[in-house]
């Protein structure tokens, strides 16, 4: 029989366990109260792994503390190099993204602190290449709320160049980073940004609501229709519940509201309901259908909004490692 997938926490508790508690309560000193209390308890519930399963862990564990290590001591071409040689080209590469998405980067660190409305009115007017860069290193959603305010034309024109993003001169970067701070002075800084390309495009696009991400898609689909594709199939829209397991479905509907539910099966494919009423009990299918039956008048955009709520509780519960998401044959699932 397959041993049981290990969840990212659970994988965190046995790291934990294994250095002990002295260096364990040295390592919460840095995390959050949430962080510890989701730790803990995982500690406290995590059951017994197999001797592969922790070696696998602590050895994962200690490449990535070597990798985020050459990194810092000799920059990631260096490290690249090292990494190559020690394990190879490919589990280099796989290092190197997973360390590198994790730090810290210290361009545009004012702007996680800057609220949509005051970042829209202060980038607006500039070319869309520079909304893009300085877009790229917004947090998701921050994007998504600029990028929904800004002409139809210019929305589908940033989306795009953020999605074919890859190396900008850091000398233009820099200009870009000082023009943009003078105006944003009093701003803090933070610890976290993110550089565009598909993975961020999608992002901003499930932070969108539905009728801006599908004006924005009609739109792209005719400039570009490979890169319209290619950001879709990273994204994880309502309808793409038909491509969750049973488990994962289970799973997310004892998360969401009631209420948001009915909405968001208003107008829906029959696939989709399909999928989440054989997932639930007979009773709690039954309410739900007897208040669809007579819910009516529904606002389009109250059904939308419902709908977006539910996918956000199942990416979240993605992020957390509750339930898997396929990527249309990019992930490998062992039962």
């Amino acid at each position: 029989m397959a041993e049981q997938k290990v969840t990212g926490l659970q994988r965190a508790a046995a790291v934990i366990i294994a250095l002990g508690s002295d260096t364990a309560s040295q390592i919460y000193k840095f995390l959050r109260e949430d962080e510890v209390e989701q730790l803990t308890y995982e500690i406290a519930r995590t059951p017994s792994l197999s001797s592969e399963q922790e070696g696998s862990i602590l050895n994962d564990f200690y490449q990535l503390c070597v990798t985020q290590k050459v990194i810092t001591d000799g920059g990631v071409e260096y490290a690249r190099n090292v990494l190559e040689k020690a394990y190879g080209t490919k589990e280099a590469t796989s290092l190197l993204e997973r360390v590198t998405k994790s730090l810290p980067s210290k361009d545009f660190e004012f702007l996680r602190r800057a609220d949509s409305k005051t970042l829209l009115a202060t980038i607006q007017n500039e070319h869309p290449q520079t909304i893009a860069l300085i877009l790229s290193y917004a947090r998701p959603d921050q994007a998504a709320a600029v990028i929904a305010e800004l002409p139809q034309d210019v929305q589908v024109d940033v989306v795009q160049r953020i999605a074919t993003m890859d190396r900008t001169s850091p000398d233009v970067v820099k200009i870009i980073e000082n023009n943009l701070a003078g105006k944003f002075s009093n701003m803090f800084n933070v610890d976290y940004t993110t550089f565009g390309g598909v993975d961020f495009a999608a992002d901003i696009m499930n932070n969108m609501d539905r009728a801006a991400e599908k004006s924005i898609f009609d739109d792209l689909n005719r400039k570009d229709a490979e890169l319209s594709e290619e950001i879709r199939k990273k994204m994880f829209v309502f309808e793409d519940i038909t491509r969750l397991d049973d488990m994962s479905i289970q799973r997310f509907v004892r998360e969401i509201d009631s209420k948001d539910l009915v909405y968001a099966l208003k107008n829906v494919n029959k696939d989709v309901s399909d999928a989440i009423f054989k997932n639930m009990s007979s009773r709690s299918a039954a309410t739900v259908k007897s208040d669809l039956e007579y819910t009516h008048n529904v606002r389009l955009r109250d059904v939308e909004e419902a709908q977006q709520r539910i996918v956000g509780v199942i990416r979240r519960l993605e992020s957390e490692g509750e339930i898997v998401i396929s990527k249309g044959g990019e992930d490998e699932i062992i039962e």
